[in-house]
This record gives C-alpha cells, structure tokens and sequence, in this order.
C-alpha cells in the first residue's frame, strides 16, 4: 500500500523535490506536534488538562443535582458546535469534489492570478485531493465527537441522585471519573477536528509555492502549541495570579 502510494506520488508530482519536501515537512509537523502535545499535556499544564479538572468537578457537582435540564442542556450546547462543523465539513467536501473533476477549468480559471505559479492540472488534483482528505478526516472526528457527547448526557442521565460527599463511594466516584472522561475525549475529538482547518489554511497555501506552505504550516503549529500551552485563556482557566498573564478585555479577542 505504502509503495503504491509513493509512486502515485511520483507520478503525480514528477520532479518536484520542493513540493515533496513540502508534504514531508507537513506530515513530520503535524505529527510531531499531536505527539508532543500528548506527552506535555501529562507533565504541564494544559488547556485539555484543566479542562478536565473542571469535568470532573461538574459531574462530582452533578450527582448531587436531581434536575440535570441544566448539565444536559450544556452538553447540547457543545453538540450544537459540533454539529455546525460538522455540517460545514460536508459542505466544504462537497465542493472539493467539484473542483477536483474540473481541474481543467481550475487550471484556467487560476492561470491569470497574480502570484499564482504555473501549474498542472495533475498537480492541481493531487493538491484538492490533500485537502479533501483532510476534510473527510475532520468530519469523521466531529461526527464521533457528538456520539460520544450523547453517551455522556447518557451517563448523566443514569447517575444516581447522592447528597453529600461522594469521596468515599468508590462506585460514584467511578462513575464521575467516566462520564468526566467521556466528556474529555468528545472535546479531544473535536478539538482534532478544529485542527485539520487550522491546517487546510497552510495547505492552501501550497498553490503560491512550496516554502510559503512550510512557514505557514510552521505559523499554525506555533498559533496551536501557544494556545494549548501558553495562552492567557489556560492562565485564566489556572486561576493564575500572575499579572503578565492577565490582559485587558479588548485583548481577549486575539486569543
């Protein structure tokens, strides 16, 4: 399989080594990149790591709630996001899947775009296909995503209603961690999702040339690690006291 698609590579791009490097250097960067935010994530602080932490206190706050209109109107909340993504994911499929069948007329239509290289209507299908691959694999993350926000309005519905503290029942506490859990992983999925449009934007930039797409892939990763990792949102979420982390209003719409 590998083998086959290296030399549909080949054929596609055939003495392109700036454009290869390219797709090389994009793969290496994104998954190296989920790598890294996986195994930071469990030694600094983290936007998903806090995140969690507050999960898990709204299901501990939870089991005490008899009413939940107002934890399962949350998680139908979140889906709504989900949903919107999800369905715009389709729309932008839908597109792609046009252009790539009239590459012809894309390679017309662009030809007396400044900035814009000459290019083949091969190279041209192969970049609209990347994209679309990318599309498919983001609609699968928010479709599974909102699966696994329904298991989790699902747990909250069958949590026993317990006043008190819960810290020594092994079985509720259980039961808080899970749903917690799930709710984590449906935003993870999300987030994964959130992340192949971050990183389309590069890949469109791959028509103006093969360097532009590697700094803007390089752009994108440093915009994720610096929101993930070192943003005044995660400072805030931190209850930090820190007054180089704490920022005026107007400046929260740059984050």
């Amino acid at each position: 399989m590998i083998q086959y698609i290296s030399s549909y590579i080949a054929n596609v791009l055939p003495d392109q080594g700036w454009n290869l490097l390219a797709l090389a250097w994009f793969v290496i960067s994104v998954r190296g990149y989920q790598a890294y935010a996986i195994r930071a994530s469990k030694n600094k602080d983290s936007l998903a790591g806090v995140l969690h932490a507050y999960r898990q206190r709204w299901m501990t706050r939870m089991i005490a709630r008899e009413m939940r209109m107002a934890d399962i109107g949350a998680v139908a909340n979140l889906e709504r996001y989900v949903t919107l993504l999800a369905s715009s994911s389709l729309l932008i499929l839908a597109g792609l899947v046009t252009l790539i069948g009239r590459t012809d007329d894309v390679v017309h239509i662009v030809h007396d775009i400044p900035l814009l290289p000459p290019q083949s209507s091969l190279e041209w299908q192969f970049k609209l296909f990347f994209l679309t691959l990318m599309f498919v694999y983001a609609f699968f993350k928010f479709t599974w995503s909102l699966r696994q926000y329904g298991f989790a309005s699902v747990m909250i519905s069958s949590a026993p209603v317990v006043l008190g503290d819960i810290s020594e029942h092994k079985d509720l506490m259980d039961h808080v961690n899970r749903s917690a859990k799930i709710l984590s992983m449906a935003a993870n999925n999300f987030n994964f999702g959130l992340r192949a449009y971050y990183y389309s934007l590069a890949v469109l930039t791959w028509s103006l040339h093969p360097l532009v797409f590697m700094a803007s892939t390089s752009v994108v990763v440093y915009i994720l690690y610096t929101r993930e990792f070192n943003s005044s949102s995660l400072a805030e979420l931190k209850g930090s006291n820190d007054s180089k982390n704490r920022k005026t209003l107007v400046d929260y719409h740059l984050i």
